[in-house]
């Protein structure tokens, strides 16, 4: 019996984690990447989530288990009514063209997937309420059921990017989808016939151990507090993924990690055995905490040298162990098997907060001070220990010395700090260990009272404030990331402005030196021995002015500096603080300094702006949205470049910007090429030392166009019958190399490929 119920949860939560990336994947390419169209489809997948758990509470409450189940199945059949899961093009057409566009994707989500979605999360609380009421020898204790739950949450993040979208079409996801429902439809009504066939209750002699508090009254204080524990971990988990993937290793799919290993603390923790003791990982929280906040207070060059996964790992193991402590006190709360669909709405309400806080508020609230969030739900982490006891036995109860000596330990530390400055100390381990280690030596010594260790940790994040990077100009953060402008100086003394997303640069000026008529000249991937500047420079002289050019990705508008008078340019920029940072003279000039007779920065999604232009508009157009370590992945399609196309002049070139650490797209836009019968010439660029102390960056790109005649202007830039550039070579793909669709596309593919 427990193995049907184990396989009917494991089949629930697998469907419920595959259904949300392939939903994604249907709306982004005709909905576009903003933060408006993710901040919806997050709100209605937590509201289906958190709607699912109100009703599977109020289905036990009002009809008991056995009655409930009846209604339950009929409730299973609606969705046969959506299935296979799609959402046609009419539903975005009428998003677009809504003053409200909003409550329509509202409501195509709710009519395309919100009913299969909401009975799947409705399973988890349920079917152990049903468990519950068997007779089995288990059934007092049937919270062991919810580690099959997130064992096929974990099966299931790891199996779609891994297995499932390599393999099959949006299509066929969703008709495999559809079957699966139909087996996990069979398997809820077998256990709905095992409930009705076994009414007698369990024997007392064979009865599980009941949880360790479950004879507690369920009042207010308790149920907050299982909020306060679903919530901490749920933060915990937006704030470090973003943390790693912008910060520290910005590789595609690492948003995966973090949320596995919170699965596998719930798997770990109701466990009919747990296989980590609670009272262990509570002794290692603080010593994980304090070790992560000495390296985030240092400054990071001190790591260098270091394999990079050291510094993600402490991360990473930080975050598993609160989550565990969390998700481990909720365990030995949890009440007796009547209460259990309410606890696992309480635990669903934190959940949901977390993500809200994190994804909708923290970017508002913290417009200027960057990824606040993650720091601050580290200090929450410090407060999910249980709390200590004084000599006689009794709890320890909060004094004023708790919040006195974290405040005296702030003010020591801000003072150490300025100590070694005053003294000119070199940055370094010496320096940092002075300002910093010491500190949190001290608050270790804190660690057996509980608030006053988590205001300690507060305390030295405060103080790290003041250790930040004195020549950043500004920091700002939206719904797209946090970015910020610095100052920075080479080894000969040559002063530079960059713009950094995380620790991915999106463009530079010299600020100490400009061309003869006075223009600060593009530098990094835009440098006019590049690629693209070659390419540019090249086409223009066979081209007279008054042509048109549109770029995708704007960055810190370096390519500006390129346009000539009698030019018409368009910038294409999703993120509305890249272009007000770069429209803005105290930072960057290259708008300012641009020639072109008509020039404007267009915002929103390129693949939805750039279907509003006629078809016939451009004669050059940029795509530079690929550089980033998070790639839109619609921009880069069979019909991505058929709209590209469409919207060129007879004989005109496109150039893709193809440089990133990670994924090697060259094969896959090549295949795209292949596939439209276009020419395509790729250059990798590496630069010498002394280019790189000059600004310029290794880069690679692509230019197509029609015809090879359309490309020689810039692969035989001295004529016709002249050896071409040996430096742009003609690309292919390779014989696996999949051609991307909007109905199939898979980032696997960008990392296997050579």
């Amino acid at each position: 019996m427990p193995l049907l119920f184990s396989l009917t949860l494991f089949c629930s939560a697998f469907l419920l984690f595959q259904v949300q990336p392939m939903v994604g994947k249907m709306l982004l390419p005709k909905l576009g990447g903003t933060p408006a169209v993710w901040n919806t489809c997050m709100v209605f997948f937590q509201a289906a989530l958190l709607l699912g758990y109100a009703y599977a509470h109020a289905l036990s409450k009002w009809l008991g288990s056995r009655r409930g189940s009846v209604v339950h199945l009929a409730v299973m059949i609606l969705p046969a009514l959506v299935l296979p899961i799609a959402i046609g093009d009419d539903a975005f057409r009428s998003a677009a063209a809504s003053n409200h566009p909003v409550l329509v994707i509202l409501g195509q989500l709710s009519a395309g997937v919100g009913l299969p979605f909401f009975v799947l999360s409705t399973t988890a609380p349920l079917l152990q309420r049903w468990f519950s009421d068997t007779g089995h020898p288990a059934a007092r204790d049937p919270y062991f059921l919810y580690a099959a739950s997130n064992v096929g949450s974990m099966v299931a993040l790891l199996g779609y990017p891994l297995v499932v979208e390599p393999v099959l079409p949006l299509d066929g996801q969703s008709w495999y989808w559809m079957w699966g429902y139909a087996v996990f439809a069979a398997l809820v009504a077998a256990c709905a016939a095992t409930l009705w066939r076994n009414r007698t209750p369990a024997p007392e002699g064979t009865a599980a151990p009941e949880p360790e508090r479950a004879a507690d009254p369920l009042n207010w204080p308790r149920r907050l507090r299982w909020v306060f524990l679903s919530f901490v971990p749920s933060s915990l988990l937006l704030g470090c993924t973003t943390y790693i993937s912008t910060d520290l290793a910005p590789i595609p799919l690492m948003w995966v990690v973090p949320l596995a290993l919170y699965l596998l603390t719930f798997i770990l923790v109701f466990a009919k055995r747990p296989p980590i003791p609670h009272h262990l990982a509570s002794r290692v929280l603080p010593i994980a905490v304090l070790a992560l906040v000495l390296q985030v207070l240092m400054v990071a060059t001190q790591f260098r040298g270091l394999p990079f996964w050291v510094l993600p790992l402490i991360h990473l193991f930080t975050f598993f162990v609160v989550a565990l402590v969390g998700h481990g006190e909720l365990a030995k709360d949890r009440p007796a098997p009547e209460h259990l669909t309410e606890f696992y709405l309480w635990m669903s309400v934190g959940g949901v907060l977390g993500g809200v806080f994190n994804a909708l508020v923290a970017p508002v609230v913290f417009q200027h001070t960057g990824l606040t969030e993650y720091p601050l739900a580290l200090v929450l982490g410090c407060l999910l220990r249980p709390r200590g006891k004084n000599a006689d036995g009794t709890p320890q109860q909060t004094n004023v010395w708790d919040v006195v000596l974290p405040a005296a330990l702030c003010v020591g530390t801000v003072g150490l700090l300025l100590l070694t400055r005053a003294l000119d100390m070199e940055p370094g381990p010496a320096r940092n260990g002075i300002a910093f280690g010491l500190p949190c030596v001290i608050a270790f010594t804190f660690v057996d009272r509980v608030p006053r260790y988590a205001l300690a940790v507060a305390a030295l994040f405060v103080a790290g404030a003041v250790n930040t990077n004195q020549d950043r100009l500004t920091l700002e953060r939206n719904f797209f990331g946090v970015v910020a402008v610095v100052n920075a100086r080479s080894d000969d003394g040559s002063h530079f402005r960059q713009m950094i997303h995380g620790n991915t640069l999106h463009g530079q000026m010299r600020v100490d030196a400009t061309d003869a008529d006075g223009r600060h000249e593009p530098l990094t991937y835009y440098y006019r021995t590049g690629p693209v500047g070659t390419a540019m420079l090249a086409w223009q002289k066979s081209r007279p002015p008054g042509a048109t050019v549109g770029v995708i990705g704007l960055g810190t508008g370096s390519l500006a500096y390129y346009a000539r008078p009698g030019d018409s340019w368009t910038f294409y920029e999703i993120d509305p603080t890249v272009e007000r940072l770069a429209s803005d003279p105290r930072y960057f000039s290259f708008l300012a300094e641009c020639r072109a007779a008509d020039s404007k920065v267009v915002l929103g999604d390129a693949y939805l702006r750039l279907q509003e232009v006629p078809p016939g508009t451009f004669d050059f157009l940029v795509l530079d949205a690929f550089s980033s370590d998070s790639i839109p992945v619609h921009l880069l399609t069979r019909e991505a470049l058929a709209l590209y196309r469409s919207r060129m002049k007879p004989g005109g070139v496109m150039a893709f910007h193809i440089s990133n650490r990670y994924l090697n797209l060259r094969p896959i836009l090549a295949k795209l090429a292949e596939d439209a019968g276009m020419e395509v010439r790729g250059w990798r660029d590496m630069a010498t030392d002394e280019e790189k102390k000059q600004g310029k960056s290794e880069s690679e790109w692509a230019v197509l166009a029609d015809r090879e005649a359309d490309l020689a202007p810039i692969v035989r830039p001295r004529g016709p019958g002249a050896i071409a550039d040996p430096r742009w070579e003609k690309m292919a793909s390779q014989p696996n190399t999949p051609l991307w669709t909007n109905n199939f596309s898979n980032l696997l593919s960008a990392f296997l490929h050579d």
